[in-house]
């Protein structure tokens, strides 16, 4: 279980990290203010500025998020009166630091009680300093510092700096990014993978029976032999191939198979193997490899073409009127499917990222209103209407998204526990 758990960890966190830095690498090149990137969650543990972004490890090892000036950021800048600050200032009598922080206090500031602050338009802050009735008013810095509550020091975000101000395609790539560097991160995976296991494993129909138990190899069929129909059914491919057996679990078939130009009948009776609630049909047979160096350098993109074809499949199968909860799964789903990639070792983690990521990547380019696929529609809408969509009917269209993300994900968790957990 430990093993299972610290897979689990490594993987969601790699997912998530590498989503997030596609969208923290193309904010900071389009000129939007990143004000923190954190690795991990919840309570921070150590944290460090650079170039105008915090960087930030916090103690939960799940993931990441990336901070953009604007996005869901404002209520941080926003300081109720009667908080006690402590302001320090440049030359120019400028504030450049805002200490809201009671655990990391500034001694050689000056004491406020705020009465009123405007950290992104006029760039001010009044209050009142040691308890006099006068409203002293101080210009803020553009680049000014603000240490929050937990003790973080971020950088403030005046509008101009703001994700929303940005140009509409600025935002456009940034919205993209996290999904191109899932789509990345699959092809890297895969390739790797591919090195590990040797070589690719070929789309024929052209097959081997595989090492120990193996139902082909009992009823004669020999490395090399070609299945060309199962049944009835003519295989062109190996994934015609396997989806012809794998549809018929514990079950008699007639196999036509060519060998050495010669044509044979071979019968036998499949097993089955259950995954995810369902029997799928196994005959003991692996497709032939491919192992040339150039075959297994762009194997990568060829994998993760396949997979894409594959799952947009699904997903328009699903939409076609065949929508199951079992099709789709959770954190629960992700941490039981963990356990069985470790079994299999190092090449059952790669592989489990690569297919995650991939799936990441084309459930978020869903139009929903709080994924990534949602918020590029809002983009391209925007550059139709050459206007930015209303504060208000952009809140309620997050917030309708939001609450159907909520459901649904409640709903996936509870069918993904009854699944995996109880019998």
């Amino acid at each position: 279980m430990i093993i299972t758990i610290l897979a689990f960890v490594i993987v969601f966190g790699i997912l998530v990290f590498v989503h997030e830095f596609g969208h923290f690498i193309v904010a900071k090149r389009s000129g939007i203010m990143v004000r923190e990137f954190s690795i991990g969650m919840g309570p921070k543990i150590f944290f460090y500025r650079h170039n105008q972004t915090t960087y930030t490890i916090r103690i939960l090892p799940l993931g990441g998020y990336v901070r953009m000036a604007g996005i869901a950021d404002n209520d941080s800048q926003e300081l109720d009166p009667g908080t006690p600050v402590t302001l320090k200032f440049n030359e120019q009598n400028e504030v450049i630091l805002i200490n809201t922080s009671q655990k990391q206090k500034t001694l050689d500031g000056l004491p406020l009680e705020v009465s009123n602050v405007d950290l992104e338009h006029e760039l001010f802050i009044e209050g009142y300093q040691d308890n006099n009735e006068e409203v002293k008013r101080f210009k803020v810095n553009h680049d000014a510092l603000m240490v929050e509550h937990d003790g973080t020091k971020v950088q403030i975000a005046p509008e101009d700096v703001q994700f929303q101000n940005a140009p509409v395609f600025k935002k456009l790539i940034t919205n993209a990014a996290g999904i191109v560097n899932n789509v990345i991160l699959a092809i890297v995976a895969f390739t790797i993978l591919t090195f590990m296991q040797g070589g690719v494993a070929s789309n024929q129909n052209t097959v081997t029976p595989i090492q120990g138990h193996s139902v082909a190899r009992n009823a004669g069929i020999k490395s090399g032999d070609r299945i060309v129909q199962v049944d009835n059914q003519k295989t062109n491919n190996w994934n015609e191939l396997s989806s012809a057996i794998q549809a018929r679990p514990d079950q008699k078939l007639t196999l036509i198979v060519k060998r050495d130009g010669q044509v044979k009948i071979i019968k036998l009776t499949t097993e089955s193997q259950k995954n995810n609630g369902k029997k799928y049909g196994l005959i003991g047979i692996g497709n032939t490899v491919d192992s040339s160096f150039t075959t297994k350098l762009f194997s990568g993109f060829t994998r993760t073409w396949n997979m894409t074809k594959q799952l947009v499949s699904e997903l328009a199968y699903m939409v076609s009127g065949h929508f199951s909860l079992n099709d789709l799964g959770g954190p629960v789903a992700i941490y039981a499917s963990t356990s069985q990639a470790t079994k299999l070792g190092l090449q059952g983690i790669v592989y489990f990222i690569a297919f995650l990521s991939i799936n990441l990547a084309i459930m978020n380019l869903i139009p929903i209103p709080v994924l990534d696929g949602g918020k590029i529609l809002m983009n391209i809408i925007e550059a139709v209407r050459r206007k930015p969509t209303s504060e208000k009917v952009e809140t309620i269209v997050t917030l309708i998204g939001f609450a159907f993300l909520v459901v649904l994900m409640l709903l996936v968790t509870i069918n993904d526990i009854q699944r995996y957990f109880i019998h």
